[in-house]
């Protein structure tokens, strides 16, 4: 039986940075990852896969560029799937590189196989020629999750699909409906939208973002609106039948019937914990498949430590990093700086969100006086160069010490531009050194000093 300090059970971004950490700190750690190449399901069908699905449609598409030369302007006249997997496999194949580079330069074993639990300590290993028992100081759950599958839909993986099926389609679809405008839902609908794709989305709740800012939520629904999107909030789906031809019809409890090509269900993720046996050691998932921490992301068996999507909010492969980072150095008493509260929450829609901090709805909740400062993309020379004049940028600060609260971002690069907000943030910074800040111009950044002067006009 081989020995480690640490093994790491999948190969994602929790799991990596656990390993590695670790291996750092003298211990002998392995990962066991029962794909057939390493980086889990962000790497291979999730965050990496549709973030480059988004780059590719916005290029070929020809989304930054139709504001300066029309709306019929697009690199390619007719985009196919190939043209979208193209990019999307050449980047895969290349992180794929990177992490199994970052993985063998630290001294991490990499164990093929499926892993399931005898004892807290020992782990079977399931591979293709036998199994393999391995035995570990620690042990750290990394699996992550798999799209959620409603029950009473029969899904074929061609026409009914989830969001891995989504990535093997043959064709663009000429309608397609999106059922669950979460996260995924309603990244994917803008994607198609943008491609020409006639897209229907629909969700049970009246705000489906119910995180985000509510004016930013307000300002993407009118966007999509305004670009033909079919949304029906407040609606559930009843049944999903196929005729002969194959087209889809979806009957809503309303009465309203939907028909399209495909539907894309989007129903939220379940943790990948089945098979793992982890009734043997004590611990009881919930029904979505997520195992319940500490703060030091403990379990309820000794010794075993889960990190990454398996534990539930955030679900951010950002945030994972850091558990497994956290995990790893508790696990062998190192000191660990912890989770910080300031997480950025990034929406990869066309056109994307970004945040930081409280919104407008929880510091009113929290009776806290607030102002806000606005900028907005049509107002910055940059906007006007980039062709991107869709957009805001909202910052909330106190109103009595002026510090700041809160950034909201709605528009292109706002996933990038939120950190310097929260910077700030995390320096307990004031809007004044947004007013007193020189930035480069042209630039988006400087939509923060444009902001900042717009709050003060306010007070």
């Amino acid at each position: 039986m081989t020995r480690y300090d640490l093994i790491v059970i999948g190969s994602g971004p929790a799991g990596q940075k656990a390993a590695i950490c670790a291996a750092k700190h003298g211990k002998r750690s392995a990962v066991v990852e029962r794909s057939i190449t390493v980086g889990g399901v962000c790497l291979h069908q999730g965050t990496i896969p549709s973030k480059t699905l988004r780059q590719a449609v916005i290029y070929l598409a020809g989304l930054g560029q139709r504001e300066l030369y029309g709306s019929a302007y697009r690199v390619k006249d007719r985009i196919s799937i190939g043209d979208l997997s193209y990019r999307t496999q050449r980047v895969i194949e290349q992180e794929t590189n990177v992490v199994r580079d970052q993985l063998l330069r630290n001294y991490v074993d990499i164990i093929p196989g499926t892993a399931r639990f005898l004892t807290p300590q020992t782990i079977e290993v399931i591979e293709e020629d036998g199994t393999r028992k391995l035995e570990a100081e620690k042990v750290i759950i990394a699996v992550g999750s798999t799209p959620a599958r409603p029950s009473n839909v029969q899904f074929d993986d061609r026409t009914v699909i989830d969001s891995n099926g989504l990535l093997k389609l043959e064709e663009i679809p000429h309608d397609l409906c999106v059922v669950g405008a979460g996260i995924i839902g309603i990244e994917y609908a803008t994607f198609f939208q943008s491609l020409g794709t006639r897209v229907t989305l629909i969700d049970g709740r009246e705000r489906p973002l119910d995180f985000v800012d509510n004016e930013l939520e307000d300002a993407l629904i009118y966007h999509l609106r305004d670009a033909g999107m079919v949304i029906r909030f407040g609606e559930t789906v009843s049944q999903v039948s196929c005729d002969s031809s194959g087209h889809i019809e979806i009957d809503l409890q309303s009465g309203k019937e939907v028909g399209a090509e495909a539907v894309l269900f989007s129903a939220g993720r379940m943790g990948s914990t089945n098979g793992l046996q982890l009734e043997k050691i004590g611990i009881q998932p919930d029904d979505r498949g997520r195992i319940k921490v500490d703060e030091f992301y403990r379990t309820s068996a000794e010794n075993v430590y889960a990190v990454g999507d398996v534990v539930g909010f955030p679900t951010l492969a950002s945030s994972a990093m850091e558990e497994g980072r956290i995990a790893a150095c508790h696990a062998f008493g190192i000191p660990a700086s912890p989770m910080t509260s300031l997480l950025p929450f990034g929406i990869y829609t066309i056109p994307e969100i970004s945040m930081v901090g409280p919104t407008e709805e929880d510091l009113t909740k929290l009776a806290v006086p607030y102002e806000t400062g606005i900028a907005r993309y049509r107002e910055l020379a940059r906007g006007q160069i980039m062709g991107q004049t869709k957009g805001l940028l909202k910052i909330l600060f106190h109103r009595e010490t002026l510090k700041l609260l809160g950034v909201h971002i709605l528009g292109e690069q706002a996933t990038e531009l939120v950190h310097i907000g929260q910077a700030v943030m995390a320096l307990n910074g004031t809007i004044e050194y947004f007013r007193d800040a020189v930035f480069n111009y042209p630039t988006l950044a400087e939509a923060y000093k444009v902001a900042s002067l717009n709050g003060f006009n306010k007070l």
